[in-house]
């Protein structure tokens, strides 16, 4: 007699509530876009959402904050799996933002534009009307992020209020908004770095070489790896040096660092993050090393 498997894994019960999430706001919702850095949780929901609405195309654009200081194997892989998937791109420009005096540029040793991101995220949601923004936050990448709801409120000025916050009872997704207000929605909200790698393994999924071991020229600052790179200043006492390393998320060169590892393929890095007990954000982001209460501050700003 024939017998059938009928178990559930963990992947796939995260996989589907994805899927009903992405789904959900693009029944509710008029202009729904989906935020694309082409870091590896960005395209994971990428994923998520080819197979959400497949066979028709994704009904709706993708969007790059870009600080202009991007790795350039990252922005490569940005570009070229739009195209592959002939989706629209929008790319908001910091740079842009600080063109038209929206925003000031930061100077000095420590300087970055991740913060200035804020400004020209919500200018980019204001300009083309969107009222739902997928993101890809994960409620264990640090306690702030944790307070977040699968569907986050936004007013009218872009601002998040922890205490203000809408019940999510049985997966029922409350998507009243009145106009200027929108929706942030987290379709990954309860994967895991370990999960994330461990979808990417099972799907078979590109990611920028990035990602995996390479060798690089680096210097160390406040105990964390930071490329050597045009746009970041270096004090006398930082020299360079290569080293064989690795970056767990990506983001703005000048405050994102690489950890030291031989990890060269997916089962290797699956089985370093499984190992280790730090999280990819407080390894690797020298912006987010700051209190709770602080990060807790830039959400409420409209910070991702």
């Amino acid at each position: 007699m024939l017998q059938r498997d009928y178990t559930t894994s963990q992947l796939d019960v995260l996989e589907a509530e994805a899927i009903h999430i992405m789904r959900e706001v693009a029944a509710e919702f008029e202009r729904p876009c989906l935020l694309f850095s082409g870091g590896k949780d960005s395209i994971v929901m990428l994923r998520i959402a080819e197979k959400a609405f497949w066979p028709a195309p994704i009904p709706f654009p993708l969007m790059h904050v870009d600080t202009g200081h991007n790795f350039s194997e990252v922005i490569e892989f940005r570009d070229r799996r739009t195209e592959e998937l002939g989706a629209r791109l929008i790319v908001a420009s910091v740079q842009e933002s600080i063109d038209t005096g929206r925003v000031v540029e930061e100077t000095g040793r420590r300087a970055s534009r991740n913060r200035l991101q804020t400004t020209t995220l919500l200018d980019a949601i204001e300009d083309n009307e969107f009222d739902a923004v997928f993101g890809g936050a994960r409620r264990d990448e640090e306690k702030a992020r944790a307070k977040e709801r699968v569907f986050s409120f936004r007013d009218d000025f872009g601002q998040w209020d922890p205490k203000n916050q809408r019940p999510e009872l049985w997966n029922l997704y409350n998507a009243k908004i009145r106009k200027g207000e929108h929706i942030r929605a987290f379709p990954l909200s309860n994967w895991t770095e370990l999960d994330i790698w461990d979808y990417i393994r099972r799907e078979g999924i590109e990611i920028p070489s990035i990602y995996y071991a390479h060798t690089r020229k680096v210097f160390e600052r406040d105990g964390m790896l930071l490329a050597d790179n045009p746009w970041i200043t270096r004090g006398d006492d930082e020299p360079v040096f290569e080293a064989v390393v690795r970056y767990r998320t990506v983001g703005d060169a000048t405050c994102t660092g690489a950890v030291q590892s031989s990890a060269a393929t997916v089962e290797e890095i699956i089985e370093e993050i499984a190992a280790t007990r730090i999280t990819e954000r407080g390894a690797t982001r020298a912006d987010d090393r700051a209190s709770e209460a602080a990060m807790e501050d830039r959400k409420r700003e409209g910070y991702f």
